[in-house]
């Protein structure tokens, strides 16, 4: 009877759960998203990412928790909340389609997500470790109402003891979010809460497993390998946090089972693993060991991971012509790669399934490429895995300086150290990249040499594309002080940097030649490229720039990184569709092309699975479906297709007609895609979409970003009401008359229309008007008027007025100018006026700044404004 009693319990308890699961996922679902990749069918509450989450260091005894959490979001000050309605899938982002939420976090607000966890089986004083593979950005972790602690840094791996507040049975976990995305502080990325091009939706919170872990008392806390092949061994270090004084390590290297060498020493001390007549890892052959690492205390085995290493160098070399190139395993090797972004439509910054996050490696390898540049993202550790695997060169770029503030700075920095010391160990990646394009550049040479003292073992790339850098020295040399190499971007290209010694020449970014995917593409109206081509030309078009590329390559180039392997929501310059499944280039004749410049390393994969293009040109059939939509067709779709291939063959009579019928069948809310269109196809006050924009316009700025809306607006209110009466400077139009016609249109008339009369008056030079105009102006939109244009009318005062209200105005002005950055134009304005206003103290010392950050080659104007200054001269004409 009891074991019967105890079977019944154990199968009713069963069915609870069981019961429980059910409900959990019955209430999430995927959210709508404008493309799906394979993958997502397969994703489910009960198997979310279910792979071992760190591949260089495993241990039998885990617990992933993935899954279902509740959530809810708070104001960014609140209290850990008592309530928490709603729920997400984790680990995918808050903003995602499968996190089941989609919705953006602002930065106003915090993310909170609670679940329970149940206390493991514990002995001999183990330890219970909680181990997040990444949080979005700022993360704080309570166990039963305790704070365990907290972690900043988007990208990274973070881990807390929480065996003393874990109690047995249920426990509840609670981790608070805040993330600011790219209003903030923190290295983000691409991400932004408004998309644009070039710019993606943002991923807030966590994106990237969380798992439980029971750990000795003392234990393996990491391990730091670096190759020797050269030499005959691996050099590795394995640490152990608290007391080890009396702990030993053993590693044991083996080939397929066959131990090959081992070595034995101190703790935390560094050690020599033998690696004889080594196997070398390289994309034509990705060999790696196992490493088998071994905690002793007093000769008793109380810890064990497994790993694994491979071993390859990286350099710079002369080859037999004298050209510094790139060489693997001393042997020159061309970098032929591609600027791989790592997002997703239906997760975002999260693939959906790892299978998905293999296939986006075997992609670019089966397509002939043996490089990639993961840009400005860092990938959860099995990404990594697949491509040492795989054989895929890795140039692994930094998270991008939020902005030039000292806590931007200071963030950086800790995150750069971050991002090499969790990237230490995999052999694909050869190559750290510090900044792109001169996004908020500072301190170049000192912190390409850091990289270099930390990282000896591999190149750094201090300054990709320094050519889109306005604020670089003029000296060539200073562009990629320190760096191994000298980068260029070339938009399509291709290109060649500059040969300097010491240094190989690559071409950070090239291509981004826009292809169309018909039904595969994320915003159909508002897709985009560097240049465009229709499908047909594409193959050709491709094979010709790398014809280019390899007369380049035998003029010294060693590496060239293709704008892009898949496309980017509307950023349509991959090879590959947004969801993976159409390829723009038959894959044969892509590994033909590429051939020229490196034989493939690899077979097709055999999973690698999508459909060629269509390149019959679709507009071919325009006539025969607009006889369709005479004759009545008029379905959401079509109708949608329809109006945008009118528009590419230039019919625009039709093509607003068609237009209007689609959009006069749209109802709120809009989607992104409803609201790209309407932005496309709207012109004029008289269009349907116009009262669609008015009534929506702060859902439409929402979810378009950049103000769309506003300008939408204000463009058709200057076009109708405006320009019809400014189209000379020396025309007087009926102010009153134009106010009283935009201000009915709200505040985006009212704003184009102090704009409009704000500069007319400045090229009228009726410096008076202007002055007062730009004034109302200035006061109620200065967050929509840049800074340049601020500083402009401030100089303009500045040199024409001597009245001290128009003369406090412009200072007023001029401070919101160089509160934005240190900008010597702005400074040196904001000193002028400070002058002119009689505070020369001031304007001594704000003209001394601008001096000091001014360019070599403009220092002798701001030299000569700073003596007049002090000699009390004017500065003004």
């Amino acid at each position: 009877m009891v074991k019967q009693f105890t079977k019944a319990i154990i199968i009713a308890t069963l069915c609870n759960c069981l019961c429980l699961l059910a409900i959990a996922q019955s209430s999430w679902k995927m959210q709508p998203s404008p493309l799906q990749t394979r993958w997502a069918k397969n994703v489910t509450p009960s198997a979310t990412l279910q792979e071992y989450p760190r591949p260089q260091m495993i241990r039998s005894n885990w617990e992933n928790l993935n899954g279902i959490w509740n959530y809810t979001i708070t104001e960014k000050d609140a209290p850990i909340p008592t309530t928490f309605n709603d729920q997400i899938l984790v680990p995918f982002p808050l903003e995602s389609a499968l996190s089941g939420v989609k919705k953006p976090l602002l930065p106003s607000q915090r993310l909170w997500y609670k679940r329970t966890i149940k206390k493991p089986e514990i002995k001999n004083n183990e330890k219970v470790l909680l181990h997040f593979g990444a949080v979005d950005w700022e993360a704080i972790v309570y166990i039963n109402g305790q704070k365990i602690g907290d972690h900043t840094g988007g990208y990274f791996n973070f881990s807390f003891d929480i065996t003393s507040a874990l109690k047995n049975g249920d426990n509840e976990l609670i981790v608070g979010v805040y993330d600011p995305s790219d209003e903030g502080p923190n290295p983000h990325g691409k991400q932004v809460l408004k998309p644009a091009n070039i710019l993606y939706t943002a991923s807030s919170g966590i994106w990237q497993t969380v798992w439980m872990e029971t750990v000795p008392a003392i234990h393996i806390a990491s391990l730091k390998m670096t190759p020797a092949p050269d030499h005959g061994y691996l050099s590795l270090q394995v640490n152990v946090p608290g007391d080890a004084a009396n702990y030993t390590v053993q590693a044991i290297a083996q080939n397929n089972g066959a131990t090959i060498g081992n070595t034995s020493g101190k703790a935390n001390a560094s050690l020599q693993v033998p690696v004889p007549d080594p196997h070398l890892w390289s994309p034509n052959d990705p060999f790696l060991y196992d490493l088998t690492v071994k905690l002793l205390y007093k000769n008793k085995v109380i810890d064990t991971v497994r790993s694994y290493f491979g071993m390859r160098k990286i350099e710079i070399k002369k080859d037999e012509k004298g050209q510094d190139r790139i060489f693997l395993n001393n042997k020159y090797t061309y970098n032929l790669g591609v600027l791989d972004q790592g997002f997703w439509p239906d997760g975002l910054y999260t693939a959906p399934t790892d299978e998905a996050l293999k296939f986006d490696v075997l992609a670019i390898k089966s397509m002939g490429f043996n490089t990639v540049r993961k840009h400005v993202k860092v990938e959860p550790a099995r990404w990594y895995y697949h491509c040492d695997k795989e054989g895929i060169l890795v140039w692994q770029d930094m998270v991008t300086c939020a902005n030039e503030t000292a806590t931007a700075r200071k963030n950086f920095e800790k995150e750069n150290i971050e991002n090499v010391t969790q990237l230490y160990n995999y052999p694909s990646i050869i190559c750290w990249v510090l900044f792109n394009e001169g996004w908020a550049r500072y301190d170049q040479q000192r912190l390409t040499e850091a990289m270099k003292k930390m990282d000896p073992s591999r190149i750094v790339d201090g300054h990709t594309g320094e050519n889109y850098d306005r604020g670089s020295p003029n000296n060539p040399l200073d562009k990629w002080i320190s760096s191994d190499m000298t980068d260029i971007h070339d938009y399509p290209g291709p290109g060649i940097p500059p040969a300097l010694p010491g240094k190989a020449r690559v071409l950070g970014e090239w291509g981004g030649v826009q292809v169309k995917t018909p039904q595969h593409q994320w915003n159909d109206a508002d897709g985009w490229g560097y240049i465009s081509i229709p499908a047909a030309a594409f193959t050709e078009k491709y094979s010709f720039l790398n014809k280019h590329l390899k007369i380049l390559e035998e003029e010294g180039l060693s590496g060239s990184i293709y704008t892009e392997p898949f496309d980017v929501e509307t950023e349509e310059n991959g090879l590959i569709s947004y969801d993976r499944e159409i390829i723009k280039i038959p894959v044969g004749k892509l590994r033909q092309i590429h051939g020229t410049l490196v034989p493939p390393t690899s077979d097709v994969a055999a999973n690698f699975t999508v459909r060629d293009i269509d390149t019959t040109n679709p507009d071919n059939k325009y006539a025969a479906l607009l006889d369709q939509y005479r004759n009545g067709k008029k379905d959401q779709i079509f109708l949608r297709d329809l109006a945008q291939m009118a528009l590419r063959v230039n019919d625009k009579t039709n093509a607003a007609r068609i237009a209007e019928d689609y959009i006069s069948q749209l109802h709120q809310p809009l989607t992104a895609n409803q609201w790209s269109f309407i932005n496309k196809f709207t012109n004029s006050s008289k269009d349907k979409g116009f009262s669609l924009i008015q009534q929506g316009r702060d859902e439409m700025n929402r979810v378009l970003g950049n103000r769309k809306a506003d300008v939408k607006l204000m463009t058709i209110v200057y076009q109708e009401i405006i320009e019809p009466h400014v189209k000379s400077p020396d025309a007087n139009p009926d102010w009153n008359s134009m106010e009283e016609k935009s201000n009915q249109y709200g505040p985006a008339g009212e704003e184009i229309f102090l704009r409009a009369k704000t500069i007319h008056l400045l090229n009228k030079q009726d410096w008076n008007s202007f002055a007062s105009t730009a004034d109302r102006y200035v006061d109620k939109f200065a967050a929509n008027i840049s800074a340049q244009e601020l500083n402009n009318y401030a100089w303009s005062v500045f040199e024409n007025l001597s009245d001290a209200t128009h003369l406090s105005n412009a200072l007023a002005w001029s401070k919101l100018c160089i509160q934005q950055g240190d900008e010597p134009s702005f400074i040196d304005t904001y000193a002028n006026v400070l002058y002119k206003s009689g505070n020369k103290a001031d304007a001594i010392t704000y003209e001394e700044k601008a001096l000091k950050l001014a360019p070599d080659n403009e220092k002798k104007t701001y030299q000569d404004t700073l003596e007049k200054m002090r000699k009390g001269e004017k500065t003004w004409k």
